[in-house]
């Protein structure tokens, strides 16, 4: 007889499974909604009620409970807070599973299993969108602009100051240059030599 072994085994080992578990109500409490598949999800929301319950219940033992299985201290603070503040006056059902659309790949069942009566944030109107997104865009254009001009002033100075110590420096003679110029006072040496022997026999 297969007494006492409610649940799915959903292929995995206990210890991997509760692990698995542990971490996807951790989850849940924390963002308070999450997507999975559909049989993890009705089992993930089954033991997400049961850490609720013993929030509402809120005694020693009760909080010891759920830090055994609950993975943060933070969610744990919010359950016996927030949580069993909310669902003070309502009798189990705190989470709720809808169904969404098969996975692509290996067209798995999926559901979103989240909590009821969650607070939910009132949307902005349009033009409080786009005035947001223009000032967020319109400061770091300035900063850039700021940048780029500060940057083209500091180098103004440094240019100037490289083409004064370019002028000042001698320019150096190449190779090249060094024997045309010695061959050049050469010539002129040879017919300074040349021109008084002329005289000599002219006279």
């Amino acid at each position: 007889m297969r007494h006492g072994k409610a649940g799915k085994k959903f292929n995995r080992t206990p210890s991997h499974r509760k692990a698995m578990f542990r971490n996807m109500v951790t989850s849940l409490l924390k963002h308070e909604r999450i997507v999975t598949t559909e049989v993890k999800a009705k089992e993930s929301g089954r033991l997400a009620e049961k850490m609720i319950t013993l929030g509402k219940r809120g005694d020693l033992h009760a909080r010891r409970q759920a830090v055994a299985f609950i993975r943060s201290n933070e969610v744990v603070k919010r359950v016996f807070s927030e949580y069993a503040q909310r669902y003070a006056t309502r009798e189990g059902g705190y989470t709720r599973v809808l169904k969404l659309d098969a996975r692509s790949g290996d067209n798995a069942p999926m559901a979103l299993v989240e909590l009821v009566d969650r607070p939910i944030a009132e949307p902005k109107e349009k033009g409080q969108k786009t005035k947001e997104k223009t000032a967020k865009t319109a400061k770091p254009k300035k900063e850039a602009k700021a940048k780029k001009e500060s940057k083209a002033q500091s180098a103004k100075p440094k240019e100037k100051e490289a083409e004064e110590k370019a002028e000042a420096k001698p320019k150096k003679k190449t190779p090249a240059k060094k024997a045309a110029a010695k061959e050049g006072e050469k010539a002129d040496t040879q017919s300074e030599k040349k021109a008084p022997a002329k005289k000599k026999k002219e006279e």
